[in-house]
């Protein structure tokens, strides 16, 4: 009745919620919540708040007067209005990234709710999230949650990973003190950065930064699914998301999309996200795998960064043939729907790196330079077509919380078994001078009798039409079988 494309609620009920959830549904409007559109005016109070915590601490000890107090708080007024509206944008930004997978990702939506109210935090019949049946209805017309649902669920997250975090080690991680720097303004972090330190809400300050800056960019049920892909706690996840974002320099690639605004659609934005959500995710789940001791930011930064960079600057000339066309194509593609051709580049040797840590780990435990291992890691892969074999893993249909383990378990598999693989030809290849390419070409030569089983196995299930379960798990254990074999 109001036709309206785009509605932007300026105070509290505007709308209803079912009238939200109704006009997204049924004429396609674009809209969030009233809460989500006013969370500007929380976010604000909140930095009033804090920053005159700290100012009045100031005032009271003599290390600041009351006049120059006022003065300092009128000369960032602009500067935390600009903090305000990053924090709406990226929330913003969350919610058209979960509406981009919420299709596909429906289940880990349902899972949430489920969650949620097993443990008594969420009602959804007083917030109007479907019910199992409705999900169900949806599902079968091939319909997502709307963007009013997605912010309701957006915020269920946030609460609950902030209280998780609150009870945690992160506050007191060293490298993620700098969240609470990056909080206040600038002139703050010059002048005040010592008593920065001992800010009575400083562990609350770090928390909420580390939550809105999680859930922002991977979205709201990324740390269910992590906790229960890997069985750990939301503290853990936090310090791997951060350090797969620090090792990939994540933020310089989402600065230089958000510059695209009015540029180019906001939907090739979304695909520029959606490449880098992909990645992190991987990355994260990757870290969480590692045995041992708990997470250190600092330290594993210091490990793997510098290797990351190094096959970033070098990946045209390390990948196989067939991946460099496919970058090469995509890279076409970025500029063609307007994106500029240095991050056109670096989109498109995203998909790359979903090796990259393991071929970084290979590089550091034998010495080895990296862009010899990414050479033996690229070239096996090719030769084998796990890159084929990923992707038929990637297609598995999942309905439900065990169909993702299910895939997630095989994609890991998959990564390790290659990893081993590629770590076994560069040891028989010890000691020569050959490239990385010459090493797989003459293992490959080779007629051992379980590589020559393998590559016929896997010739004749690329001439079938489609893969399932059974057929993928038949082929990553065989891929197991091999590796097994090299080492006897």
């Amino acid at each position: 009745e109001m036709r309206c494309k785009v509605i932007g609620e300026g105070g509290n009920l505007g709308m209803t919620q079912l009238g939200r959830i109704e006009a997204a549904r049924m004429a396609g409007v674009l809209l969030n919540t009233d809460f989500i559109d006013n969370s500007a005016g929380v976010d604000t109070s909140d930095h009033e708040v804090n920053i005159k915590i700290l100012l009045n601490e100031l005032v009271a000890t003599g290390k600041l007067g009351f006049e120059a107090r006022n003065a300092l708080l009128v000369e960032m007024t602009e500067e935390v209005g600009s903090l305000v509206l990053t924090d709406n944008y990226r929330q913003n930004q969350a919610i058209s990234l979960m509406e981009r997978m919420s299709v596909n990702r429906l289940g880990s939506k349902q899972h949430f709710i489920r969650t949620l109210e097993a443990q008594g935090k969420l009602d959804r019949a007083i917030e109007y999230l479907p019910s199992d049946a409705e999900f169900e209805e949806r599902r079968s017309r091939g319909e997502g949650l709307t963007r009013p649902e997605l912010s309701v669920l957006l915020s269920y997250s946030k609460i609950e990973l902030f209280q998780r975090l609150l009870e945690s080690d992160v506050p007191e991680d060293p490298h993620l003190s700098a969240e609470l720097a990056r909080y206040f303004p600038k002139a703050i972090q010059e002048r005040y950065g010592a008593e920065l330190e001992q800010h009575q809400l400083r562990r609350e300050i770090i928390a909420t930064a580390v939550t809105n800056s999680m859930v922002n960019r991977m979205g709201a049920t990324f740390v269910l699914r992590m906790q229960e892909d890997t069985g750990e706690s939301p503290a853990q996840i936090a310090k791997a998301y951060s350090i797969a974002r620090e090792i990939l320099d994540a933020r310089a690639l989402w600065a230089d999309i958000d510059a695209l605004d009015g540029t180019v659609r906001d939907s090739v934005q979304i695909d520029a996200l959606m490449r880098i959500w992909h990645l992190l995710r991987s990355m994260t789940r990757w870290l969480l795998n590692l045995p041992g001791e708990k997470l250190v930011i600092t330290k594993a930064v210091a490990r793997y960064a510098p290797g990351i960079a190094d096959l970033r600057a070098s990946m045209a000339g390390l990948v196989s043939a067939s991946d460099r066309e496919a970058m090469s194509v995509e890279a076409a593609a970025w500029r063609e729907s307007g994106v500029p051709s240095v991050l056109a580049e670096a989109l498109s040797g995203l998909a790359p790196l979903s090796a990259s840590l393991d071929i970084v780990e290979v590089a550091t435990e034998r010495r080895l330079p990296v862009s010899q291992v990414a050479e033996v890691y690229y070239q096996v892969g090719e030769t084998l077509h796990l890159k084929w074999l990923m992707d038929r893993v990637e297609e598995l249909p999942v309905s439900g919380r065990w169909h993702a383990h299910a895939r997630g378990n095989l994609r890991d598999e998959l990564f390790t078994q290659h990893r081993t693989l590629s770590a076994q030809i560069l040891s028989a290849g010890q000691g020569r001078s050959s490239t990385g390419r010459r090493l797989v070409e003459e293992w490959f030569a080779s007629e051992d009798p379980a590589l020559r089983f393998t590559l016929a196995m896997f010739a004749d299930m690329r001439s079938q039409v489609g893969m399932d379960y059974p057929t993928v798990m038949v082929a990553v254990r065989r891929l197991a079988q091999l590796v097994n074999a090299g080492t006897r």
